[in-house]
């Protein structure tokens, strides 16, 4: 559960601390420049682990439920998501800041070996989605005996 998907870097064009500045965390850049664009249009999540189960929270505000999609295929979990644009009236707006990011995203997490897919339960309420995921019963080693002779 270790292993994160993330979509591949996009060229920052030129910069001049590169990855020495993502190392020191951000130090050399501007606060108004903290937050990629990548990021910000992938879904924050929590990963949690309670004995017997992980879980999963992922932060998805203004997407409708039909606009959303999870997935487990090879033991990748995905969640598909769009966030669609508000129809508007164009003869009396003017948009003076626009923020908001509309469109699709993707977050995949790669499972461990030992989740149980058929007893996965999802739940989606107030733009957040709760993914419950059983482990599969503990495999415990078992000693050979070995007999001589």
């Amino acid at each position: 559960m270790n292993n994160m998907v993330r979509p591949a870097e996009r060229t920052r064009g030129w910069d001049v601390f590169g990855d020495f500045d993502d190392l020191m965390g951000g130090w050399f850049r501007s606060p108004a420049v903290l937050r990629r664009d990548e990021t910000a249009r992938m879904p924050a999540i929590d990963v949690s682990e309670k004995e017997g189960v992980y879980l999963v929270k992922a932060e998805l505000p203004g997407v409708a439920r039909e606009n959303l999609d999870v997935t487990i295929n090879d033991g990748v979990l995905t969640i598909n998501a769009e966030r669609k644009e508000e129809k508007k009236d164009e003869r009396d707006d003017r948009v003076i800041r626009q923020e908001r990011y509309y469109g699709k995203f993707v977050r995949s997490l790669r499972l461990g070996s030992d989740i149980d897919e058929g007893r996965i339960e999802a739940q989606y309420e107030d733009g957040v989605l709760k993914l419950s995921l059983p482990k599969t019963a503990e495999v415990k080693p078992r000693k050979v005996d070995i007999k001589v002779g």
